[in-house]
């Protein structure tokens, strides 16, 4: 007796019409779905280091977005201007209502402030600035490297995705996704979300500009 034939309840029980026409489409779609990618670890990180080699080869660039920020319950979020040259910045935050603005920028070493209540503060270290200032903890050296796709100074781990593009990031305590990838010849990450013990930058970046 062929196994077939052990099974008599389902042979005399009918499936409608409908539901027989959907088992048979899944059978065929599972069939003809494509094997899950697999990423190469090796392979991605060599393309990793060369992607990395030629973005900080490129040290003049710049981009428009928004920016977002969240820590201990607070947040607020304005546009935000990026202007790169070497290891010098400008960075400007704009408000959305009121048009409120404010300038950090480093210049041969110096950072300034500018914009708050108080007048103009000054130091060496922008992060630190930051946080003395506004009590928001910003990597501002790192996220030069992260908001292009690359990992900064200092150990870290990194995930692919499918495509072999940096997918999750973790260094300096902070836990950095990169999403939204764009399709130029060296693709840079649309959106960056940084987070660490409650605290959150997310960065949308609507336009680049190598100078």
């Amino acid at each position: 007796m062929d196994s077939c034939a052990e099974y008599s309840p389902l042979r005399r029980r009918r499936l409608p019409a409908r539901s027989l026409a959907v088992f048979l489409l899944t059978l065929a779609l599972s069939a003809c779905a494509p094997p899950p990618v697999r990423i190469d670890a090796t392979q991605a990180e060599a393309g990793q280091l060369e992607r990395e080699r030629l973005i900080r080869a490129d040290t003049d660039w710049a981009f428009r977005g928004r920016v977002a920020l969240s820590a201990r319950g607070q947040g607020g979020s304005g546009r935000i201007d990026w202007r790169q040259s070497g290891e010098d910045f400008e960075v400007r935050l704009t408000a959305p209502v009121t048009g409120q603005s404010w300038r950090l920028s480093r210049r041969d070493g110096q950072v300034s402030l500018e914009g708050l209540e108080g007048g103009r503060r000054e130091g060496r270290d922008a992060e630190a600035l930051l946080l003395d200032a506004t009590g928001w903890r910003i990597p501002v050296d790192a996220m030069r490297q992260w908001v292009r796709g690359a990992r900064a100074q200092g150990f870290s781990r990194l995930d692919f995705d499918g495509q072999g593009r940096p997918a999750l990031l973790e260094q300096g305590g902070w836990s950095v996704e990169f999403r939204d990838w764009g399709r130029d010849e060296l693709p840079m990450p649309g959106r960056v979300i940084a987070r660490r013990d409650g605290a959150s930058v997310r960065l949308i970046v609507d336009a680049w500009e190598s100078r």
